[in-house]
This record gives structure tokens, sequence and C-alpha cells, in this order.
């Protein structure tokens, strides 16, 4: 197996392969062009997108190209990929402002320089379609069976979910990128999550029929967290990737609070370190855990902003959370003497902190943001566990309590 395969496996990014040994040969014999698609429908990416991104770091760091293809086309339809209803269509010049806006991201994680990486945009062979033309060239090659078999359409029409004529035509245009793609670049691999399974085998299946060419596809898993939630989602919403939207401080609050269950699966696909750092950091217990959190944090931090905005970062830290120092010399602490197997409740938190009479109380103050856990605003019923502590817990802005476990 390739180098690329072996590593993309190790670190839990293969889900499924339309020709795994075909594919292995092909990385084996030279450098190999993959692309991997992303849609401008905001001004930002956001973590749950950091997948892919990574993905196209590790295709790079065994030397082969990525390029990036920003879907300035395809996002006037819509994927209609794991989702349940049709997405808002934008404008012409709302796509132009996004994509601009996103375009510094890549630079962060992909090494653009002797077009060792590329970002492109479908636009730029879509726009000028001919309805027709494209109809007879290219529409006659897909079965409308086949494509109302893939999980995506079948979904939603088991749902009774409506999708539209216009989203129905996604496929297409996506199967026909990897065919422009192929003839431009000489790209043979794509890259996708596992909910793009369908439309990566429509264009793989494309490219043959039209050119008689071998391609592959490639999907990573869907990201969860260990309770089964979608990652990259927080009480605030989206964990986006401008500095704009989520500050440095804030996105390394993020990974810092990431449950323990899931702190190196999250390393080895949001970091750099290597396998032999991420299974000795895998063996730490109980609060040494915390060492481990901040370390995925740093690394997903400096990856996305620099590493000069750490010295800042940590310095914050230190002086709301480290014990005896700074702030935290002058607030309230409790102790939690019992933490169940699910954790305890915020709610419960800023009973025992006496921040609320009841949970009652607790839950009227969430209801209308005065709850804080770290300095971020939380605004469902969630759950700590002895690892996360010492927590900062706010009630409005002068109350204020320090809790240990």
């Amino acid at each position: 197996m390739s180098d690329f395969l072996t590593e993309a496996k190790a670190r839990g990014f293969v889900h499924q392969c339309t020709d795994e040994e075909g594919l292995s040969k092909a990385l084996n014999s030279g450098t190999v062009t993959a692309y991997l698609g992303f849609d401008p429908t905001a001004s930002s990416l956001h973590v749950g997108n950091l997948v892919g991104i990574m993905y196209l770091r590790l295709l790079q760091k065994h030397g082969h190209r990525p390029i990036a293809l920003m879907g300035g086309g395809t996002v006037k339809l819509g994927d209609p990929s794991g989702r349940d209803e049709t997405r808002q269509l934008i404008t012409d010049d709302i796509i132009n402002t996004n994509i601009n806006s996103i375009r510094p991201v890549f630079a962060r994680y992909l090494d653009f320089s002797n077009d060792k990486a590329l970002l492109i945009n479908n636009n730029d062979w879509l726009c000028d379609l001919n309805y027709i033309t494209f109809l007879r060239d290219i529409g006659r090659h897909f079965s409308v069976n086949r494509m109302l078999s893939f999980e995506s359409i079948k979904l939603r029409l088991d749902r009774e979910q409506n999708l539209s004529f216009l989203e129905f035509n996604y496929m297409l245009l996506q199967s026909y990128d990897f065919l422009e793609l192929y003839k431009k670049y000489g790209c043979i691999l794509q890259l996708g999550g596992s909910d793009q399974w369908g439309n990566i085998v429509s264009g793989v299946e494309l490219v043959r029929k039209v050119l008689g060419k071998t391609t592959y596809g490639l999907t990573a898993p869907l990201i969860t967290t260990s309770n089964g939630a979608k990652m990259g989602k927080t009480a605030k919403g989206a964990v986006w990737l401008n500095a704009d939207l989520v500050s440095p401080y804030d996105y390394w609050q993020f990974w810092r609070n990431t449950a323990d269950a899931d702190v190196i699966r999250y390393m080895k696909l949001f970091t750099d370190l290597s396998l032999d750092e991420i299974e000795r950091l895998s063996k730490l217990e109980g609060s040494a855990i915390n060492d481990a959190k901040k370390i995925l944090a740093d690394e997903a931090t400096q990856l996305l902003h620099g590493t000069d905005c750490l010295k800042d970062i940590h310095q914050t830290v230190n002086t709301l959370f480290e014990a005896g120092s700074g702030d935290l010399a002058s607030l309230p602490e409790f102790t939690v003497s019992e933490i169940s197997e699910k954790g305890i409740s915020v709610l419960d938190l800023f009973v025992l902190s006496n921040l609320a009479t009841s949970k009652g109380e607790a839950r009227r103050l969430m209801v209308g943001g005065g709850i804080k856990v770290n300095d971020v605003s939380v605004s469902e019923e969630t759950f700590y566990h002895t690892s996360d502590f010492p927590l900062k817990l706010s009630a409005g802005k002068k109350r204020h309590a320090l809790v240990k476990a």
C-alpha cells in the first residue's frame, strides 16, 4: 500500500475507495493530482471543512498535488447531499465575496508555490455551458434509476422531502468537474466526505465513459463527537476558520474543550503530530488528559493562525484558569465531590456555586444568555467531566465562581 494511504488509514481518513489496489499503484508510480471541492456558501469555512483541508495537506505531505476546488458554479445549485432541505440560493456577488474571504485559509495549510497545489473555481467552465450540448454530451451517460438509488437522493425521497430539479442536476455538474479537472490538470483522484460517495462514483464513471480513462474516488468518514453530535458545532453555532468570526483564543478554547473520548482521534485528523507522539499521549489518564487537550489546542490553532498567537492565548488562559493566579485568586471556590459517568450538568454547577438558587433559575439564566463557562456562552444543558475542571462560571457580567473537582 502507498505511504499516503497507509498514513491516511492510520489517522482515520479512509472510509471508502473505488479501487484501493489501483489507487495505491498509481500513488506509488508518481505524483498524483487529487481534488476536493468546497462550496462557498458563507464568508468562511468552518471546522467541519477542516477534514477535507487536512486530507489535502496529508496528500501534499506525501509528494502529491492537491487541488482545492471552489464551487463558484455548483454553489448556484446547492448540493443535496446530507441535507434535509433545499439550500438558500445566493447571488454571484456574494459568491465572489465569499471566495475571496475563504481563499487565505488554504494558504495556511497548503504550499501553492510552483504549482505544488492549485486553487481553482469551477465557475470558470460551468458558467459558459450550453444546456442542450451539456445534456447531449454529458447527461446521456447518467441513469436516473441509478441516481435515485444513491443514499443522498434516496434519504430525501424516503422522507418525502422536496428535492428540486435544480439540486438533482448537482451530481451531473460535480461529475463534470472531475472530467474537466482530468482533461486540464491530469487529476485522477477525487476526495470527499462519505456523503459525497454517490457524486464521486458518478464522476469516476463519467471519466471512464467519455475518455476511457481510469480515475479513483476516496472518502473520509463524517466526523462526529463521541456523543454522536455533528463535529464543529457549539452552543454559539459553527466554529468558523476566519479570525474575524472566531478569534484565535476562542478557536483554541474549542479544541481545549474537546471531550476526553475524542482527543486522540482529533489529534490524528487535525494536527501534524506524528503517530508515535499521539500514541504516547494516548496513554495519559485522569487529569493528565488535560495536557493532551492543550497540545491538541496548540497544534490545531497554530496551523490556522500561526505560532505567534499562542503566547497571548497561554497568558490569557493562565490569568483566567490556572489556580492561584490573576483574577482567580479573588473568585469564590467550590468543589464537586461526585461526578457520574455522564458528567455533571452545568445547571447543577450553577446551583452548587450559589450562582443560582435552583436549576429552574439557572435554566432561566441560560435562556436569557446569562450563563458562561470559561467565558464562553452556554445555551443548552451541557455536562462536564473530571478532566474539564477547573471551570470558571459566570452569571451575567459581575458574578463569578471557580469550580474544581
